[in-house]
């Protein structure tokens, strides 16, 4: 089982939130997803969410706390995915890990080619939450 944390970006409850783009070549490529990724060997899944942000996209976040969890076995792997509601703290949205991001409201959420384990996610943030 693989563990993936990530981060859910955004200034406040319903306000936009940002997603980015699987690159190609990779598990599950041009698909949308929170950024974030898998949780290396003796990492917190917390200090994951504040790396990956920086190498992927040239963030510095902040974990706030917990807000989904979510488990989906694929054909390749078995996954649990961590999200944690994260404030920006600073840098520049830079694509150095990611084909492409996008500022997204929750009720265009849908909209977006995500994973399966990120449904729950996303009815919960168009809720309001």
């Amino acid at each position: 089982m693989i563990v993936v944390a990530a981060a859910v970006l955004r200034e406040a409850p319903g306000a936009a939130v940002l997603l980015t783009r699987r690159l190609e070549g990779a598990h599950l490529a041009g698909l949308w997803e929170f950024p974030g990724g898998k949780v290396e060997a003796g990492e917190d899944p917390e200090q994951t969410v504040v790396r990956e942000c920086l190498e992927e996209i040239a963030l510095e976040v902040e974990v706030v706390e917990i807000l989904e969890v979510a488990w989906h076995s694929f054909r390749e792997k078995d996954v649990l995915l961590l999200f944690y509601d994260c404030r920006l703290r600073g840098g520049a949205l830079t694509h150095l890990g990611v084909a492409d991001s996008a500022w997204v409201m929750p009720g265009s959420l849908p909209d977006y080619d995500l994973p399966p384990p990120d449904q729950r996610l996303v009815r919960k943030l168009i809720a309001g939450r």
